[in-house]
């Protein structure tokens, strides 16, 4: 089994904190902001204060995944690839932000969607099976991931489709858990690379 370089180890680290920290950042320049119900998205909207913060934010953490996704050679190739292309895709939202007054951004919509799609189901096409395989890329746990991401997703859109005033907490929640991810999968890795010597 391919080992994961160190490049990876260190995109993987830094996607869950570059997103945390830009968002964070990103809010505390704004002179009005509820992170429990409004959008990461409004912190890169057109008329939004200091919104390259965000913008930036979307970009660094899209080359992050795209690192992630190339060094995890553990994984199968659909799973990398389908990673690869949602961040890819996820980084057009810094191309389309959304604008004030206009309640349905299609651009905006249309490149979040496929960039949540691309960062929940990677896991689907990541797994292999076999005795060395870490647990990270076992089947059902794969399977495990892509439900709760899904779930996660799903709140988001149902929150933002009901306007239950708990989009932005929902949508942190969720970009959180596909920032960590990636991580979890590169941990499970390293641990079985460590751990296969013991047990040979």
């Amino acid at each position: 089994m391919r080992d994961v370089p160190w490049w990876g180890v260190l995109s993987s680290v830094a996607t869950p904190v570059l997103l945390v920290g830009g968002w964070t950042v990103a809010a505390s320049l704004q002179p009005r902001f509820d992170p429990i119900a409004d959008t990461v998205s409004a912190l890169a909207a057109q008329g939004a204060t200091d919104r390259w913060v965000m913008t930036l934010t979307f970009l660094v953490v899209g080359v992050c995944y795209i690192v992630t996704a190339l060094a995890l050679r553990p994984a199968a190739t659909a799973g990398r690839l389908i990673l690869l292309a949602g961040a890819l895709v996820g980084m057009l939202v810094a191309a389309n932000p959304e604008h004030p007054g206009d309640a349905y951004p299609i651009g905006h919509i249309l490149v979040a969607s496929a960039g949540l799609a691309g960062l929940v189901s990677w896991p689907a096409g990541a797994w292999r099976r076999g005795p060395a395989v870490p647990w990270g890329l076992r089947p059902a746990v794969a399977a495990a991931a892509v439900t709760v991401l899904f779930a996660l997703v799903v709140w988001f859109g149902a929150a933002l489709i009901l306007g239950s005033g708990q989009v932005g907490l929902a949508e942190r929640v969720a970009g959180v858990a596909q920032a960590i991810w990636p991580l979890a999968v590169v941990l499970s890795c390293l641990w079985r690379k460590n751990a296969a010597p013991a047990s040979a």
